[in-house]
């Protein structure tokens, strides 16, 4: 007997009622050849965060308990586990594959920090993993070997007499949210791509996968998919992919790290789909049912008490053999250095901060140059007052990126401040939430500037969210450069400044910003980014960041 999802039977539940629903219902005692409900949890933008909230031997204790009421558990991942902490960018992610080992995840999907260790690495990641990556719309149209060549577009599942179907789609903007020089090939062609020329596109790779799914006998189709809902990632969101395709019965997606516990959207033919996301770290796991009886049910476990013994110890292992590396205290600060408000609102990607002035003038002064950008993405953790350890400056800067200088025009700054300035808004937040922001963000130093949020963006890109060009009228006014003698003048668009940032802005045109990716380069990834940070920290103001940095200093102005 196959198995369709009956019209209009959905069931929502909420963060902790699904497990309560679970748990007294008629899973338990089922035998193995009875047909039983099937049950799949779901991870998204864990982003490093292994024991932090339910944590893995949270999510371990909490997979074998389910596998108490039916046989039919699967474990998969919708991106961005390997990088976002010191854990990751220690081991090159390598440490993550090993505790997603141990947890027994069955499917993942390639987030774009999956991509953040370069393609070689990634490949070797994806060979060490045992759960098996899935991704449909990832295209390689290079010669020779490819480092996402043991990808399956999708895997089909028996679950006795059901058939469930699992397709994998990354976003089309991991290009420019990793490091776009990794998908290109050594002439800087690119070489990898996500069927990300529009949204029609996309949804028509995957609607092609969805119907090879179904014609091969797929009862369900699941799409675990790393698109987010945010509104700056149309027409690539989770919502646009329902809304443009059909065939698909559920999206577990991430990216946005939106806290979905489950959402129905209309596909391309009004038929109901379910929509649902975990948020981000291991604040909750997600859990789908397809029950018995053809029903779905989606819901989000915020709490679990148990923690499987194995695991964590397992996970405890791995984490003391960088302890006491990254408890070396490197130096002090009498000031919380942060990337959000008092309110708790992340301002990092769309207003200044005092930890973005600090980093970025770590930048211009280690290496000297005119201007120094850091990009707001870039900078991940707070350092609060007190010492500084080594793992507390991995953690503001967990990418590896090395330190680069370049010549730049000041045509070209003004346009790379325009492109990071495109999403920012007149208000911070909703109120609970950071609204306008966007990756690309810059922080500054050596500058400053205002941004006329009246003005609406011309900001023009293309297919893979490449910087093509501004119209006349500009967000951007009044950009002024720090003179030697403490002023500040003009920029001139017809100079050539010197430009301090990393390699992923520079080099490797990261956030779309590639207007500086053929220039003239006087320094060549010299020293690593958190090294940057320490070394700032220690020579140039004596070990202690001091009041100077008690708050923003007034570069960034947003009207």
């Amino acid at each position: 007997m196959k198995h369709r999802i009956p019209k209009n039977r959905f069931y929502r539940l909420g963060p902790l009622l699904l497990a309560l629903v679970l748990a007294l219902s008629g899973l338990a005692g089922c035998s193995a050849e009875e047909q039983q409900d099937i049950v799949i949890l779901y991870t998204n933008d864990v982003h490093c965060a292994v024991d932090a909230d339910i944590g893995y031997a949270g999510l371990a204790a909490y997979r074998k308990w389910m596998e108490t009421k039916t046989s039919y558990v699967t474990l998969v991942d919708c991106g961005d586990a390997l990088q976002g902490d010191t854990l990751g960018t220690v081991s090159q992610g390598e440490y993550l594959v090993d505790i997603m080992n141990e947890v027994g995840y069955d499917f993942a999907v390639l987030g774009n920090h999956e991509f953040d260790y370069g393609m070689e690495q990634l490949s070797a990641l994806l060979e060490k993993s045992e759960a098996q990556y899935l991704g449909c719309n990832i295209r390689y149209t290079g010669q020779g070997s490819s480092a996402v060549s043991s990808l399956k577009p999708y895997e089909m599942v028996s679950y006795g007499e059901t058939e469930v179907a699992f397709v994998g789609v990354s976003t089309p903007e991991s290009i420019v949210k990793s490091t776009p020089a990794y998908f290109m090939d050594e002439s800087g062609e690119f070489v990898y791509d996500f069927y990300g020329g529009s949204g029609e596109e996309l949804y028509a790779q995957v609607q092609k996968t969805v119907d090879e799914c179904r014609e091969k006998g797929a009862d369900y189709v699941i799409v675990l998919a790393h698109l987010g809902d945010d509104e700056t990632s149309a027409p690539f969101r989770s919502t646009d992919l329902i809304a443009g395709t059909t065939g698909i019965d559920a999206v577990l997606d991430g990216h946005s790290h939106s806290v979905i516990p489950c959402d129905v959207v209309e596909n391309q033919e009004g038929d109901k789909v379910l929509l649902s996301s975990t948020g981000t770290g291991l604040s909750n796991i997600g859990q789908l049912v397809i029950t018995v009886d053809g029903n779905l049910t989606a819901g989000l476990i915020g709490d679990f008490p148990d923690r499987d013994t194995a695991t964590d110890t397992f996970v405890k292992d791995i984490q003391s053999r960088y302890e006491e590396e990254l408890n070396w205290v490197v130096a002090h600060t009498d000031v919380t250095l942060t990337t959000v408000s008092e309110a708790g609102i992340r301002l990092i990607r769309s207003r200044e901060t005092n930890l973005g002035d600090f980093c970025a003038d770590a930048y211009r002064m280690i290496s000297g140059a005119d201007i120094a950008f850091v990009n707001g993405g870039g900078v991940r953790a707070d350092m609060e007052a007190g010492d500084i350890t080594y793992g507390d400056i991995i953690a503001v800067h967990p990418y590896g990126n090395t330190l680069c200088v370049v010549e730049a025009t000041g045509q070209e700054i003004l346009d790379a401040l325009e492109m990071a300035s495109r999403s920012v808004m007149a208000e911070v937040s909703d109120g609970e939430n950071a609204v306008g922001e966007n990756g690309a963000f810059l922080q500054v130093s050596g500058l400053r500037y205002t941004i006329d949020t009246a003005v609406v963006s011309t900001v023009e890109v293309d297919e893979t969210g490449m910087f093509v060009s501004c119209g006349e009228n500009r967000r951007v006014k009044d950009v002024q450069v720090l003179q030697a003698d403490g002023s500040y003048a003009p920029l001139d668009p017809a100079k050539t400044y010197t430009l301090a940032s990393h390699n992923y802005l520079l080099k490797q045109g990261g956030d779309g910003l590639n207007m500086f990716m053929d220039n003239t380069l006087t320094m060549d990834e010299s020293m690593l980014d958190y090294q940057v940070l320490i070394t700032y920290l220690t020579d140039h103001l004596g070990g202690t960041v001091g009041s100077d940095y008690a708050r923003p200093q007034g570069r960034i102005t947003v009207e």
